[in-house]
């Protein structure tokens, strides 16, 4: 195994988005992630969306390097089974419904008494106390509880809009994986665990908070209504296609005024300094749009280069995975996985130097482990095939 991670293992409860992403950026940081999953109610993501050899892309780009085990957790075995894995691992991770591990007899507390260091991570959408904190949670439910969607829309006024990209789900992922390898730091410090509570509204609004959330700061002085500086964003029209331009500093605006022809843009009252430009934004962009009409997006893209202008084309996703830089960059590789077939993902964003990355697994069928897992913590072949017969465990 490599990976800063390798010799770490992690029992994976978690379905569909948040939690398994979290856990396979875990694995391909080294982690040894169990994935444990329900006979009869495996993972909603082996279903979900588009699929080769029956093995959906939403499951495969969120389980590779893990390895899997089919569990009956409602059965008196099945409950053993998962206490003498969590015996053997550092981090428990699960995103069930606030109660439900109790009642299953994994809660935190009935965990700890067995593996008495375990790091336990519950992800949930709301927490565990308040009016909501029971309710099942997709997306755009907390996009839309968290004012998401009025920061997308551009003004309160308006009508809210969902972003077209789960960002709640997978920033939960994010935060779920940082708040693991803290905790860790933690225990590799002083030996011990402790449990980590994440909840995906608090995920989204802190954040929020860094940047959307500044009428809000200044406590007594609330903004009522809060909107966007400017409605038009930052993606322009030329002869051929969109480009996306943007000068933020007082040398880049002089710069795109005089890679545009228009040098007398340099001496408008109005776009002297940042704060005047947000000001006249609306004003600033329309006299922008208008001038990068004039000539083609090739053009115009070697020419803002030239004058040192940040800009960029507005890709595809077809076309992004062309493009020199990503290709360049060697950020998306391709696998040949046993079911799918070739596949193409995203390596990890992280580059360690130490301990490069390299995937070891693609995304397991379900129960694909049971029995090699089972025999690391003990179980004989015997004993595994009548745990298979009696449907304690698939394999």
């Amino acid at each position: 195994m490599s990976g800063p991670l390798a010799g770490i293992r992690i029992l994976d409860l978690t379905t569909v988005i948040s939690g398994p992403s979290a856990t396979m950026l875990l694995a391909d940081q080294g982690a040894d992630v169990i994935k444990i999953e329900s006979i009869q109610r495996p993972d909603h993501a082996r279903g979900a969306g588009n699929a080769s050899g029956t093995v959906t892309s939403i499951f495969l780009n969120n389980n590779r390097n893990k390895r899997a085990l089919a569990l009956d957790l409602k059965q008196p075995q099945g409950v053993d089974i998962f206490f003498k894995l969590a015996e053997t691992a550092d981090v428990v991770i699960q995103n069930f419904r606030p109660g439900v591990v109790d009642r299953l007899g994994i809660g935190e507390a009935a965990v700890r008494a067995r593996a008495p260091n375990i790091i336990y991570i519950s992800i949930s959408g709301f927490g565990d106390q308040g009016p909501l904190s029971h309710k099942p949670v997709y997306d755009p439910i907390i996009q839309a509880i968290s004012g998401l969607t009025t920061v997308q829309a551009g003004s309160d006024s308006e009508r809210p809009r969902l972003i077209r990209t789960i960002v709640p789900d997978k920033l939960t992922g994010i935060v779920a994986a940082q708040a693991v390898s803290s905790a860790l730091v933690h225990k590799l410090r002083t030996g011990e665990g402790q449990h980590v509570r994440l909840s995906m509204l608090d995920a989204i609004i802190n954040f929020l908070w860094s940047s959307d959330m500044g009428g809000q700061t200044f406590v007594g002085k609330e903004v009522d209504v809060q909107r966007a500086a400017t409605f038009i964003d930052l993606i322009y029209e030329t002869k051929t296609d969109y480009i996306s331009v943007s000068a933020m500093t007082n040398q880049q605006w002089q710069s795109l005024c005089d890679a545009v022809n228009h040098p007398e843009w340099k001496d408008d009252e109005r776009f002297k300094t940042p704060a005047l430009r947000d000001l006249n934004a609306n004003e600033r962009l329309e006299m922008t749009q208008s001038a990068l009409l004039t000539q083609t997006a090739d053009h115009w893209l070697a020419r803002l280069e030239t004058f040192g202008v940040p800009c960029a084309p507005v890709l595809t996703r077809g076309a992004m995975i062309k493009h020199p830089q990503v290709v360049a960059s060697n950020v998306l590789i391709e696998t040949n996985h046993p079911i799918a077939g070739p596949i193409r993902q995203s390596r990890p964003a992280a580059q360690f130097s130490a301990t490069p990355y390299e995937t070891r697994r693609g995304a397991p069928g379900l129960g694909e482990h049971s029995r090699e897992l089972l025999a690391e913590v003990g179980f004989s072949g015997t004993e595994i095939d009548a745990l298979i017969n009696d449907q304690v465990i698939l394999g």
